[in-house]
């Protein structure tokens, strides 16, 4: 994939090549981003497969019954299209500047839009991403752990939510500490070999369910209004599912780079791999399980199949195996940016006593956070509209265009406008129905219930 017409980067003051102190270098050298840089190109592949194929692969058949077939099939495949686009924008951009790499998003934001304002833009819709995404795997892991200790054990006492979010979190305490990106590569391996798994599970098991008896297919909502909201909601949804561009930088940068070979050639080889992964997770998972229930299907399609029994326990095991990986990979540059802020600005010295508070405070917030606030399918739409589309639709070609600079009306130039456009109209919509969804879901909750 190629873009064309465009100017060679401008090298400004933004970034200036300086020789770094030998302090700079050991904080560096502890620090999760930049303490590793052996990574293979499948490492690449693993880790986005762990950061994309996740919860939001299980919500995709409800969000096509919000859709409707014509719009779902094409909202699913252009946001495919875009994505990957946008991602291998951000893949080139890494090491654009000779000598410097762009390690983290904000570092690249930065460069694009200047030292205050590249801050001002990125961190905040990072941090939302990231978080948020924390917060949801919080939910969708202890969701998952009930629903199979439910099925294996149905005549057992029922127990609450808050208890198996609890218990998902207790796994995270211990892992968070795991210190980068590398020692983390085969819980992430496994979190990827699950996603696909999972997915499989549950296409193949909406074939084999087959087409239920009187499905319908229509918009189930009695009111315009609400087809409306939930529409909406649903390309919250959709923008969920393609998250993995919050990570991307800080995945490349564990790759080794040199003149001769930069890393953007086995960082991409990753890519190609993982999208392809994604395809083949999406796209069966989202029409079949449509096909299957239609309008009936819940937000998890695990919720809706409920036999054979063994098969949907072992499934949903596979997404708390997923999504204990997942946490992890967009737990890693917020744990990168704390430590970095603690050590270089309010001078913390970097070691195990720092790592252990700042990443276990940072795993009791999502945890609380989730066990108060679990409206699973709500809070998909409104993360996914309010930070997912500008990290991952648009704001890649923004920077794209302020650092390359393409001639107007170029192929480039108008590609990526017409991702920026399709962006911003998903940001500004999205989140609407997801607020709703957030709001209808709260009236009848009872904390920690």
């Amino acid at each position: 994939m190629a873009a064309t017409n465009h100017r060679q980067p401008r090298i400004g003051t933004e970034c200036p090549s300086k020789e770094k102190s030998e302090k700079e270098r050991t904080i560096d050298d502890w620090l999760p981003i930049t303490s590793s840089r052996n990574a293979k190109w499948w490492y690449s592949a693993i880790h986005n497969v762990t950061a994309m194929v996740g919860a939001g692969v299980l919500s995709l058949p409800y969000a096509m019954s919000e859709l409707g077939w014509g719009p779902g099939i094409g909202v699913l495949v252009i946001s495919w299209v875009v994505t990957l686009y946008t991602l291998w924008q951000m893949v080139e951009m890494h090491e654009m500047v000779p000598g410097k790499r762009f390690d983290r998003y904000h570092e690249l934001g930065q460069y694009a839009f200047g030292e205050k304002l590249g801050l001002y833009i990125v961190v905040p819709q990072q941090l939302i991403v990231e978080v948020g995404v924390c917060i949801v795997y919080m939910v969708t892991g202890g969701r998952s752990l009930k629903k199979f200790h439910d099925v294996v054990c149905s005549d057992c006492k029922q127990i609450k939510l808050t208890f198996f979010i609890m218990i998902f979190a207790s796994v995270h305490f211990v892992l968070s500490q795991l210190p980068n990106f590398n020692s983390i590569s085969g819980i992430s391996l496994a979190a990827a070999v699950m996603s696909f798994s999972y997915s499989t599970i549950a296409w193949v098991a909406s074939v084999d369910k087959g087409k239920q008896e009187h499905v319908e297919y229509g918009y189930k909502s009695d009111t315009q209004e609400r087809t409306v909201m939930r529409f909406l909601a649903a390309l919250g949804d959709v923008a969920f599912a393609y998250a993995g561009h919050n990570v991307v930088l800080e995945i490349q940068a564990t790759i080794p780079s040199t003149p001769e070979k930069p890393s953007k050639k086995p960082m991409w080889k990753g890519v190609i791999v993982a999208y392809i992964v994604v395809a083949l997770c999406y796209f069966p998972v989202a029409f079949v399980g449509y096909w299957a229930f239609g309008n009936g299907v819940e937000d998890n399609i695990l919720v809706s199949l409920s036999r054979p029994h063994w098969l949907i326990a072992m499934a949903n095991m596979m997404v708390v195996v997923h999504v204990i990986g997942s946490y992890q990979i967009y737990a890693m540059p917020v744990f990168d940016m704390m430590e970095t802020v603690l050590v270089k600005r309010f001078r913390f010295p970097p070691g195990l006593t720092l790592r252990l508070i700042v990443r276990s405070a940072y795993v009791a917030f999502t945890m609380f956070f989730g066990m108060t606030f679990p409206f699973f399918g709500g809070l998909l739409s409104f993360f996914g509209g309010l930070a997912f589309a500008p990290t991952t639709y648009f704001l890649p070609c923004i920077m794209w265009l302020a650092i390359y600079k393409p001639r107007r009306f170029s192929l480039s130039w108008i590609t990526n406008w017409i991702c920026i456009v399709l962006g911003v109209l998903l940001m500004i919509m999205a989140p609407i129905g997801g607020l709703r969804e957030i709001i209808v879901t709260a009236k009848n909750y009872t904390f920690y219930s």
